[in-house]
């Protein structure tokens, strides 16, 4: 992790396989077009995007102008070094041409921007064109998420590619660490000894992580429904955020040992028996409602999808991490599609201080302090505590100070992936997964996978637009806690 001014990146040429979709054209140009902007990659980057469809290098580039700002410094000289191959990705002459594409240059990176199931097939045929070798420069390999869709596959996967190259080269991406507020739960802590002091089970009482969209499954319906919302966001994204407030202070900023720290705490999810997996495990599907006034179909009506799916869209669990910072503390997560607001979050709720001295307050039980870590749309920091209202009366009352990024510092709009691409072209691995994270995030979530597909278990419906089903509501409630209010 950079903890200085950041030098402008190595020339290397980027191959994307999948230009032409969504994750290119939305989002993994725009963020090259920011780095070009802040001067973090320069004239020697070039693009090479492969796919099947029948085009040139003029069609690619048109069609990736529509997500960015034609005035953008540096794009007119980026979208000249764009170019385009038309190749299959099993298809051995896609890789010769790669390779006659490349010449001689000596720094190249792999974007593997492709449903996971070529994943493998691509490793193994860039391997076998010697494209992963490396001599004075440096091959890398990017892989998006999900990596696997359960242990055995993910185990698979990791030892089928890492036979081929080496782990330093492989860059298992998961965007949401490429977000500021992800990488500043390191620095709220680490650097401020206030916070670490209380960020353990003497202090807090539980914890919560919530990853809630708006949005349904849009155009992935075939995906998705292959897929759902475990796998989808469970062993990567909450688990990454898991990991980041579990973890015990590294010895350095270096990938090493932050890997390090992040994967033992993972590693320390207490296994869920299929008794806990029916109590401690919600697992929901939503149906017709309203988003924002605006209707929105089933799940099981969108578009392909099949109509007797079971597949979830939202999911909530209580967790156990024995460790003996977090030892009697539960971690609450819960993830969702079409729900009433966007929001991820992150909260720390206090231990409830002894009634003694405020016996004779109004309420029966104060409000606990909280530390809310708003990680998107809005990013920042929220403490709740209690003060004195005026009067001669000792009574209490809620109030809340509000650090918000955007009124300190100039936030530039960005994709999330500016920093990823950055750090993957420096060669920092800092903000990616290791086999043994991924292995260990796929074992804490195999006992549910294991236990809904023995038990045949169907989603609990929820309404589109609300904040999820009743019985995840239940789940805190037993414990006499409650979710945290989605900010709608």
């Amino acid at each position: 992790m950079m903890t200085g001014k950041p030098d402008q990146a190595p020339a290397a040429t980027l191959v994307i396989f999948g230009a032409t979709g969504d994750l290119t054209r939305r989002l993994l140009v725009p963020a090259l077009v920011n780095l070009l902007r802040e001067g973090l990659v320069g004239d020697g980057l070039n693009i090479l995007g492969v796919a099947r469809e029948d085009m040139d290098d003029e069609r690619l580039r048109s069609l990736l102008d529509e997500f960015v700002d034609p005035a953008a410094a540096g794009w007119a000289d980026l979208r000249r070094r764009i170019a385009y191959l038309k190749g299959g990705f099993e298809d051995d002459a896609t890789y010769r041409a790669i390779g006659e594409r490349l010449g001689g240059a000596d720094n190249a990176a792999f974007y593997l921007a492709t449903p996971p199931d070529y994943f493998g097939t691509i490793a193994e045929k860039l391997a076998a064109a010697r494209l992963l070798d490396e001599g004075a420069g440096f091959r890398r390999v990017l892989v998006e998420k999900p990596f696997g869709h359960d242990l055995a596959s993910a185990l698979t996967l990791n030892e089928r590619i890492v036979n081929l190259v080496s782990e330093r080269q492989i860059y298992r991406i998961d965007h949401f660490l490429g977000k500021e507020t992800v990488q500043n739960i390191l620095v709220a802590r680490f650097a401020n000894p206030m916070i670490e002091a209380v960020w353990n089970n003497r202090y807090v009482d539980h914890v919560q992580i919530t990853a809630a969209e708006t949005v349904g499954v849009g155009r992935r319906g075939r995906f998705y429904d292959a897929t759902g919302a475990m796998r989808d966001m469970v062993p990567n994204h909450l688990f990454q955020l898991l990991a980041m407030v579990g973890m015990e202070p590294p010895n350095s900023f270096a990938a090493d040992a932050i890997g390090t720290e992040k994967t033992k705490v993972v590693s320390a999810i207490r296994t869920l028996t299929s008794a806990q997996v029916r109590t401690d495990i919600v697992r929901g599907q939503y149906v017709a409602g309203r988003i924002g006034g605006e209707p929105r179909a089933a799940y099981s009506d969108e578009a392909d999808v099949d109509p007797g799916t079971r597949t979830e869209t939202y999911v909530a669990m209580k967790l156990w991490i024995d460790t003996w910072r977090w030892s009697g503390v539960p971690f609450y997560l819960r993830t969702g599609k079409a729900m009433a607001a966007r929001e991820t979050e992150i909260v720390l709720q206090f231990k409830p201080v002894p009634r003694a001295l405020f016996r004779h307050a109004s309420v029966t039980r104060l409000p606990p302090n909280r530390l809310v870590i708003h990680i998107q749309p809005d990013e920042g920091v929220n403490f709740d505590f209690l003060a004195k209202l005026p009067g001669p009366v000792i009574e209490t009352a809620p109030v809340s100070m509000n650090f918000r990024y955007a009124d300190h510092f100039a936030l530039r709009r960005l994709t999330g992936y500016e920093t990823l691409l950055y750090d993957m072209m420096i060669g920092d691995q800092t903000l990616f997964q290791s086999a043994e994270a991924v292995e260990a995030a796929w074992a804490a979530v195999q006992p549910v996978l294991d236990a809904w597909s023995r038990e045949r278990v169907r989603p609990q419906e929820y309404r589109a637009g609300s904040d999820g089903p009743v019985e995840a509501d239940a789940l805190l409630e037993r414990d006499g806690r409650a979710w945290h209010g989605l900010r709608g």
